[in-house]
């Protein structure tokens, strides 16, 4: 999915004017889903160095895409002339660094990717002596963390997208299945209902529900088991779906895990109901976390109550505490806390939430209570 060259432009302005205000003179951002972010591309970084040089606002330096000549072919989509970007190649022998320094003028402090291999780091470090580097990403997640009009419809199409592999739960997960076997099929579904691939698939059964970030394994799951399935993936514009529900298999739960689950969905309505402009982010988390903790879980509510979406399935803002973050509208983010039992069963509940000028949106519709199949 291409995006619009004035939304780009937009993304560059606002870039530089960020990087100005947080006295950053240049940034050099090499590709990967900042480079996405900015100029619409999906290209990969490896040895050959390809990157975005941008300065600061202010400076009279134009953008430019220093990109090697074999691979320049492949940009040829972009609207670079659009978007005023020089495009500067190089072959195999020239010094790809050079290129950048001699773009860069006379900087004193650099942000490059958070992502770009430290090859290209050092790379850049002998070029630019005397020459502060830091990171680009506290410039450009004050960006990304504020999703636009265009981004929100995105991971709402990816939200639906997940919803409807959640609403096949009944096809895949059944006792003497291995949690291997319900996890390819719901790979397959992941990609049939809309994703490019399927970025993760968490099937936690019985004891293995209660390691939050547990993957797959060749456990048979059993009549009883509760399951945890967290799943997610990236649809065509590259935005990410993230939703994790919780099952009982083969018949009606414990009444005492009933109980638990009743905690944690009274935990994950709360913090959902909390979410609204003005609000700081560690104020989410204090609203699942003081429930949990009040029942007697609160030890057993393992990690932050949830983390921002987008191009990258993790990114800023967190929902954890200590984050002092104040919520805009346009962030988007998951609430997911959990409950988990060592030993014996865990469960997760997870929404992707969006902020609005009157509060929280979420995304995913698919029923919250503990789904029995």
């Amino acid at each position: 999915m291409s995006v619009p060259a004035e939304l780009l432009a937009a993304r560059l302005r606002r870039a530089s004017e960020e990087a100005a205000r947080q006295n950053v003179d240049l940034m050099v951002v090499t590709p990967g889903t900042d480079f996405r972010y900015l100029i619409g591309s999906e290209a990969s970084t490896h040895e050959r160095l390809t990157c975005l040089v941008l300065a600061a606002a202010g400076h009279r330096a134009p953008p430019a895409l220093v990109v090697p000549k074999l691979e320049a072919p492949g940009l040829a989509q972009l609207p670079l002339d659009e978007l005023g970007i020089e495009v500067v190649t190089w072959t195999d022998g020239d010094d790809p660094y050079l290129l950048v320094s001699d773009l860069a003028g006379v900087p004193t402090k650099v942000a490059v990717a958070d992502s770009m291999p430290a090859s290209h780091v050092f790379g850049l470090r002998d070029r630019l002596p005397g020459v502060s580097l830091g990171l680009a990403g506290g410039v450009l997640a004050e960006l990304r963390m504020r999703k636009d009009a265009a981004e929100v419809s995105e991971l709402r199409r990816a939200a639906e997208a997940i919803d409807r592999v959640h609403a096949r739960m009944g096809e895949f997960l059944k006792a003497g299945r291995t949690e291997a076997q319900v996890g390819a099929d719901i790979t397959d579904a992941i990609v049939a209902e809309g994703h490019t691939e399927a970025a993760f698939v968490i099937v936690g059964s019985g004891p293995n529900g209660a390691s939050p970030h547990h993957d797959l394994s060749d456990r048979v799951i059993e009549a009883g088991d509760v399951v945890v399935i967290d799943i997610g993936g990236p649809i065509l514009s590259g935005y990410n779906s993230d939703s994790t529900r919780t099952y009982a298999v083969g018949g009606e739960p414990a009444e005492d895990i009933r109980r638990t689950y009743a905690v944690l969905q009274e935990a994950q309505e709360a913090a959902c109901r909390a979410v609204r402009p003005g609000v700081t982010a560690e104020s989410v988390d204090a609203a699942a976390r003081e429930i949990i903790a009040s029942a007697g879980f609160g030890e057993q509510f393992v990690h932050r109550t949830g983390h921002g979406i987008g191009l990258d399935v993790h990114e800023e803002p967190y929902i954890v505490g200590g984050n002092e973050l104040t919520l805009v509208p346009g962030m988007a983010f998951s609430v997911e806390p959990g409950i988990y039992l060592e030993g014996q069963w865990g469960a997760r509940i997870e929404d992707i939430v969006v902020v609005t000028e009157s509060g929280g949106e979420r995304l995913n519709a698919r029923p919250r209570d503990l789904v029995v199949l």
